[in-house]
């Protein structure tokens, strides 16, 4: 009950706002009474006096106590003070520190999305990736996507004129992240007097879809979503927080996490019985002769594909129960971020084919865990959804994440590629497809998956193992020869090829 008297929606703040407004009490104007210290308990808005740091006199800081929408309870707070005119708002969280991280993405395809409110903790980062544009954490805000632009384009345009003179290179690269900031705006510039004496006429821009992202490790920051979470723009995604995260975050002290994790090593190290020792020396020894140990996770050298510092590509196989093995790759670069990762086969090619039709009724399915082979392909007939084999490569994950996969890999790629070019029938048709995306993500109606795999390299949680799932139809087939062919199995030879290369050399030598 104390929550809801304290925390009120901003709409209720408004409503009682004016109300309050010069209501006299104990004979004196509100104002009199908050600079002689009393308070009145049912005012909305709270005031007390502050420093002022630019010049060090008193000024006025109001805080208001709020909820934001399917959101939490936060803190404005706005400062000014009336002696230089110095001003600023920040938001504070008034909960703690989630347990995970959240991504918030947003395609921002018409000018009424940047009126979408935005929650910035002070821990969150914005990115915009289509001018390669990052705004690192700072205070937090309570704004929209439109107030966070223009403050972006206010604070590159401050030091113009001078990098103009001292840094020119610099001024070209800033000055075109500008111009696109305004186009992602559709802002025209004003008539303006140039140094000779002539009117500059005004520049009209057409506005510019993008796309606009919000990452929180502490997970207390916030987009807002039109209608539903099935908003077919609006995405989120939580995530468990590094160790780096953790210490950035306060929740760990740099040095209690190493000491943490050196006697953890030291004590499974000590733990390890002298048989299990042996078997860690013959694994040792199996890598070293080329074949890959299970449960074991080598680190191969190489470059990466995005910035191109050296880094470890991580390899381990592992056993699916009443599947087969498996070889799951990792690839995870700590200079620019560049992640990946893909499944392989750990076992022959199999004889036939397979095909899994899973009827998905619940929550519950979601969290099966799916392997999808880069042979595979994948369709959801409800929301005529086909992905051709190879679409993704290989994912060894849950369904719910197999589903996320799918509508980031649509979403980002058809809206940056495709957005300017599509005419308002088709995006409109495909917003309508991500809506029903969306509500197939959540399992708010029911559908079926169906994964076809030529050589049966994928697979697919049975919850009701080793008995039938009745949910669930697994067919084996036998394989086309379209499908040996463009598999490359019908020129493959399996038996007698070192007789084939010997007659070869043969032919060779007595030419």
């Amino acid at each position: 009950m104390a929550s809801e008297n304290l925390f009120k929606s901003i709409g209720d703040v408004a409503s009682n706002i004016n109300a309050q407004t010069d209501r006299p009490e104990h004979g004196q104007p509100r104002q009199e009474n908050v600079a002689m210290g009393f308070e009145d308990e049912n005012r909305e808005v709270q005031e007390v006096e502050s420093m002022c740091m630019e010049c060090g006199k008193n000024g006025m800081t109001r805080m208001l106590l709020t909820v934001i929408p399917y959101f939490r309870e936060v803190i404005v707070m706005s400062f000014r003070c009336e002696h230089c005119g110095n001003s600023n708002t920040e938001i504070q969280q008034a909960g703690e520190i989630q347990t995970k991280g959240c991504v918030h993405t947003v395609h921002v395809l018409d000018p009424s999305d940047l009126n979408r409110q935005v929650v910035k903790s002070n821990t969150g980062t914005v990115t915009i990736p289509e001018v390669a544009l990052t705004i690192p954490s700072s205070r937090g805000q309570l704004t929209n996507i439109e107030g966070i632009l223009r403050d972006t384009i206010r604070d590159l345009s401050l030091d113009q004129p001078l990098r103009k003179i001292t840094e020119p290179e610099a001024h070209d690269k800033i000055a075109g992240i500008i111009e696109r900031l305004k186009c992602f705006l559709g802002e025209d510039d004003d008539e303006e007097e140039t140094a000779t004496g002539d009117i500059q006429p005004a520049k009209h821009r057409e506005f510019t879809p993008f796309t606009f992202k919000i990452d929180d490790p502490a997970g207390n920051s916030f987009i807002s979503f039109v209608g539903s979470t099935s908003d077919s723009k609006w995405s989120m995604r939580v995530y468990n927080r590094t160790r780096a995260q953790n210490v950035a975050l306060g929740l760990v002290s740099e040095d209690e996490a190493a000491e943490r994790e050196a006697t953890a090593k030291s004590a499974s190290a000590s733990d390890v019985p002298e048989g299990a020792r042996k078997l860690d020396e013959q694994a040792a020894q199996d890598a070293m002769s080329g074949s890959v140990v299970p449960e074991e996770i080598f680190a191969f050298p190489g470059s990466c594909s995005s910035c191109g510092h050296q880094i470890d590509t991580l390899m381990q196989r592992v056993n699916i129960p009443h599947f087969k093995d498996i070889i799951i790759m990792s690839t995870n670069c700590e200079h620019c971020g560049y992640r990946d990762n893909e499944v392989k086969s750990g076992a022959a090619i199999s004889d036939k084919g397979k095909k899994i039709v899973l009827k998905v009724e619940d929550e519950e399915d979601l969290s099966r865990d799916i392997l999808k082979s880069e042979t595979c392909g994948l369709e959801i007939p409800e929301i005529d959804l086909v992905l051709q084999p190879g679409t993704l490569g290989g994912r060894f994950t849950t369904l719910e994440g197999m589903l996320n996969q799918v509508y980031d890999e649509l979403s980002t790629k058809v809206f940056q590629t495709g957005g300017d070019s599509m005419d308002s029938a088709e995006r409109n048709q495909f917003e309508k497809f991500l809506g029903d995306m969306k509500a197939v993500m959540s399992a708010s109606r029911p559908f079926t998956l169906i994964m076809d795999d030529p050589v049966a390299n994928s697979y697919l949680q049975n919850l009701y193992a080793p008995d039938p799932d009745p949910n669930m139809e697994v067919t084996v087939y036998d394989r086309t020869d379209e499908q040996n062919e463009e598999l490359g199995l019908s020129d493959m030879v399996l038996t007698g090829y070192n007789e084939e290369i010997q007659d070869v050399v043969e032919e060779n030598n007595a030419a």
